[in-house]
């Protein structure tokens, strides 16, 4: 009995069944109709559609005035009722299609806005990780060796070298000139064949 209940029950969790109507909602495309409506709310603006109403306006006063009067629709002893009527309905249409124009602008300008503040946060956070790096780049170039130092290093290894290889040679030119010496002296006199020995 008691899982008759249960499965009976709906639960909050499980959505209502959509009821089944005669005539279909009409659903036109939103996207479709703001962009009708923002181009009509554009022409509105226009000096165009100015001109246009005002031609509109002054051809209907006239022939209801002037006109013959089996033709005339408007009545121009009530003050044109037909045409103040079709100006006002013109009027509150044209308001709320330039209000649905204005809240698509509206919303064009917030993501537009969102995309911007996105935009400057990816900006701010290179611009971070670029000074972090710059940083650490300043800090790692204090230790490696600049080119002058590198030079006067060079100047300093090439002056020892010069006095170590100077000594090396003085040493070696005295080495040489004892040998020398001790060869000459120990070596015999040869007279040539032929002379006598100078006293």
């Amino acid at each position: 009995m008691a899982e008759k209940i249960r499965s009976t029950s709906r639960g909050l969790d499980t959505p209502k069944e959509t009821r089944k109507r005669f005539l279909n909602r009409p659903r036109p495309n939103p996207d479709r109709f703001g962009s009708a409506t923002e181009n009509f709310a554009r022409f509105m603006g226009t000096p165009q559609f100015l001109l246009y109403m005002t031609v509109f306006c002054i051809l209907w006063l006239c022939w209801n005035a002037f006109g013959p009067e089996n033709l005339r629709f408007d009545s121009a002893a009530l003050g044109f009722t037909a045409l103040t009527l079709m100006l006002s309905l013109q009027a509150s249409y044209a308001a709320h299609l330039l209000l649905l124009a204005q809240n698509r602008q509206d919303d064009r300008d917030r993501v537009s806005l969102r995309q911007d503040r996105q935009r400057a946060e990816r900006n701010l956070s290179d611009t971070e990780y670029l000074t972090r790096e710059i940083a650490e780049l300043r800090i790692a170039i204090r230790e490696v060796a600049t080119r002058d130092y590198v030079r006067s290093e060079l100047r300093s290894v090439l002056e020892e070298l010069l006095e170590t290889t100077d000594g090396q040679e003085l040493t070696l030119q005295k080495r040489k000139t004892r040998k020398t010496s001790e060869n000459t002296v120990a070596l015999p006199k040869i007279q040539p064949a032929g002379r006598k020995p100078f006293r």
